[in-house]
């Protein structure tokens, strides 16, 4: 049992990018730019959370196997663990690499879900009542990213048209200067609070701590990172 979990997790972490690379390989080039995107900034923080996300799956496999035996888990939680570890990590690199602030959005509300699941999969009063305060709070945050995220290409429409243009990153940060300030600025407080709530800005971080108390030390550390 013991050498299973130890391979599954970290054979997923390793084949996951290499699918990855190998779909967007076969997708039409002017399909994969307007959605996806990578130069040397996020290339760092690809590489920082892949770090994060192997070195994480090593841990899990001694610490959910010793889960397992005291009965804390049963195999039908190792699964899911898994998967939704999966999902979590595909969830992160998507919004690091989403070249569209739409997909961004929805790669961020993915990895709200997986991480809420995850927190809560002890099952206990305290791990729901943790995952429940982090589903509340983290809707609210994704709620006020969305409104954000509209008033961005309300501010690009006049300027590049409508569109999934007015959504693509490249696109808004050359033709930013044209946008109306004020409705960018309006849009900036709305981003600020809704991705500031999901990554635990203070002040709005109110779902950290039972978060971390009561989820699995795994999901902690990649809160954490």
């Amino acid at each position: 049992m013991f050498d299973q979990l130890s391979i599954e997790p970290l054979t997923a972490v390793l084949i996951i990018p290499a699918v990855t690379a190998g779909v967007l390989a076969l997708l039409p080039s002017y399909w994969a730019a307007a959605r996806l995107n990578v130069d040397d900034l996020n290339n760092v923080f690809i590489v920082l959370t892949t770090f994060v996300a192997f070195t994480t799956s090593v841990f899990s496999a001694s610490y959910i196997g010793h889960e397992l035996e005291i009965g804390r888990l049963t195999p039908g939680h190792l699964r899911f663990y898994h998967a939704m570890y999966q999902t979590l990590m595909f969830a992160m690199n998507l919004g690091l690499t989403a070249n569209n602030i739409g997909l961004m959005w929805v790669a961020i509300e993915l990895a709200t879900l997986t991480t809420v699941l995850m927190v809560g999969i002890y099952r206990t009063h305290e791990a729901l009542e943790a995952a429940w305060k982090y589903f509340i709070l983290g809707s609210v945050g994704i709620a006020l990213a969305l409104f954000g995220t509209i008033l961005v290409y309300m501010a690009a429409r006049p300027v590049i048209g409508e569109g999934s243009d007015a959504m693509v990153w490249t696109t808004l940060i050359e033709k930013a200067g044209s946008f109306s300030p004020e409705l960018l600025n309006v849009a900036f407080v709305f981003l600020l609070l809704g991705y500031g709530t999901k990554v635990g800005l203070a002040p709005l971080h109110a779902w950290l701590p039972d978060a971390h108390a009561e989820g699995p030390t795994p999901i902690s550390a990649v809160l954490s990172g």
